[in-house]
Formats: structure tokens, sequence, C-alpha cells
């Protein structure tokens, strides 16, 4: 009884650390939270790096994997076209090591 109850909250822990599966939804009613992207680094609260597969998307990092479909998502984000309508700023970087937060005031829409 003791193992199932320590495996369950190892894999309820084991959810938040990976929640980085993104889809981008085209309805901003159905995302969790608005996106935009900036042009320039400086004006990002979070540098992301899209990675190829699900299992490198780790931790709460700007690493970002994504999904086809929604279910299969952690998060649903809608890309929108004015950046006062963003929730997030984001700035998509060419290397794995670039991704990272700005600050840590926006980390929790990504929780």
């Amino acid at each position: 009884m003791k193992t199932n109850v320590l495996c369950l909250i190892f894999l309820i822990n084991f959810g938040f650390i990976t929640a980085q599966k993104i889809y981008s939804t085209s309805q901003s009613y159905k995302a969790d939270f608005n996106v935009f992207v900036v042009d320039n680094e400086y004006q990002a609260d979070l540098k992301v790096y899209k990675v190829s597969r699900a299992y490198e998307a780790k931790k709460n990092s700007g690493l970002w994997y994504f999904t086809n479909m929604p279910y299969d998502s952690d998060k649903k984000i809608y890309f929108c076209e004015n950046e006062h309508e963003a929730d997030l700023k984001v700035f998509f970087v060419d290397y794995k090591y670039q991704a990272k937060w700005k600050s840590s005031e926006k980390k929790f829409l990504l929780y």
C-alpha cells in the first residue's frame, strides 16, 4: 500500500516537472494563456528553444516540445498578433543553452 502511494506521489510530481509539452491552438478561448513572439531577446519574458523530442522538454526552463494534439499537451497556447494581448512574451533562440526565463515573475503560467 505504501509503495502505491509513493508511486502516485512520484507520478504527480513528475507531471509538474515536465510541463513543457505545448499545443498551439487557433482560438484564444481554448488557450491556457496568450503568447506574443517578440523581435528582440531583451523584450522577452522567456527565451524558448523548440526541442524535437518530448523527453527533452524538461522542467520549466524554456525547452518546449510542440504536440499535434491538445490532449497530449501540458499547456495550450494562442499566438496573438498584438503585444498588449499577451500574457507571456517569448523569443525563440537558436541553441538549447540559451533558453531561460528573464525573471521568475511569470513562471506560474507554465506550472
